[in-house]
């Protein structure tokens, strides 16, 4: 009997030895641009390279080799479970993300860093408690670079440089801010953007600095106007299933909040920081004429645009968000940080 016990604590020992140091969770993870582009290759999976390393492995993200819906059902595939980690612009779901535009409003911060940790800030500070991104488990909001106009037509130097032309956009305050342009908008998701720059259905582009060279469109676009702060931004919701959160230890959803937040817009912003760089390096080899708006531009920009901010603030004041303040508090954190 002696011998039975002795070999049978050597097994169960012997088991143990074997078992794994610890429980692993892989949850799915997916992205609506190419594998590429910065979002998917620096954002999303640096952030769950981030993750995996702050849960000592114990979680892990696995990219879809396809996102499993069009980009602006990817709120909804969260909440229901057919992919675990995502990130959409609010722009494409404007019913649903109306707050948010605060963070694409024109003439803001030079940087994507800058944008995103204001936008953030104010976002945990007063916007989060409207309850827009109920239904996932919010882990960081962020913006992209600024919002410039590209086109295949003439340069842009005043208003009246973009009446007719037909200009491709995602949605939000960029589509707000075409149209009080006196440009011809049209909705398309940014990867369609190659197809419908060579065909002609569009005669140009909102987009980031980033985006030439991240769609390949370097050899397509013949001018670019650059807006100090930007025409526009597009802020963005990084968030996941609720239901895999809660299954989560505590150990584990604590290790996760560290690399949440403020963190997840500081990150996202150097991301698209260095991506911009990239893309108006490429502008510039690839001979892009690139005009920088002038004082008078400017004004005649922000001019069309009082209407679009009133807008937002009466948006705002509907949800019981104090939209005056909020909107000051914002532009003074861009000052804050700008200054820096």
């Amino acid at each position: 009997m002696k011998r039975i016990r002795q070999l049978a604590l050597a097994g169960l020992v012997g088991a143990a030895l074997a078992a794994p140091a610890h429980a692993q969770t892989t949850l799915t993870m997916s992205s609506w641009v190419p594998p590429s582009h910065p979002l998917t290759k620096n954002f999303l999976q640096g952030w769950a390279n981030e993750a995996e390393k702050v849960t000592g492995g114990r979680v892990r993200f696995q990219m879809l080799p396809k996102a499993p819906v069009a980009p602006p059902g990817t709120f909804d595939a969260v909440r229901d479970g057919q992919v675990d980690l995502s990130y959409v612009t609010a722009s494409y779901t404007p019913a649903r993300h109306t707050l948010p535009k605060l963070g694409e409003l024109p003439g803001g911060g030079a940087t994507a860093t800058i944008n995103s940790i204001a936008y953030s800030r104010i976002h945990w500070k007063h916007l989060h408690q409207a309850g827009e991104y109920n239904g996932v488990h919010l882990i960081g909001v962020f913006s992209h670079g600024p919002g410039q106009i590209f086109n295949t037509k003439r340069p842009v130097t005043k208003v009246a440089d973009l009446a007719g032309l037909k200009i491709r956009t995602g949605g939000g305050i960029a589509a707000d801010m075409g149209k009080a342009l006196g440009a011809s908008m049209m909705f398309k998701p940014a990867p369609e953007s190659y197809e419908i720059l060579k065909t002609g259905v569009a005669d140009g582009l909102f987009f980031p600095l980033e985006s030439p060279a991240s769609f390949k469109l370097e050899k397509l676009i013949k001018y670019a106007t650059i807006f100090p702060g930007g025409f526009y931004s597009s802020t963005f919701g990084f968030f996941m299933n609720p239901g895999k959160w809660d299954k989560l230890s505590k150990q584990d959803q604590d290790a996760l909040k560290k690399i949440s937040g403020e963190w997840v817009a500081r990150f996202a912003g150097g991301v698209w920081d260095k991506a911009d760089q990239v893309g108006l390096d490429l502008m510039k080899k690839s001979g892009t004429r690139i005009t920088q708006a002038s004082p008078a531009f400017v004004k005649e920009v922000m001019a069309k645009a009082d209407p679009i901010i009133e807008d937002w603030i009466a948006q705002a004041n509907a949800k019981g968000i104090d939209g005056p303040r909020v909107l000051a508090e914002f532009r003074a954190e861009v000052r804050k940080l700008s200054a820096r």
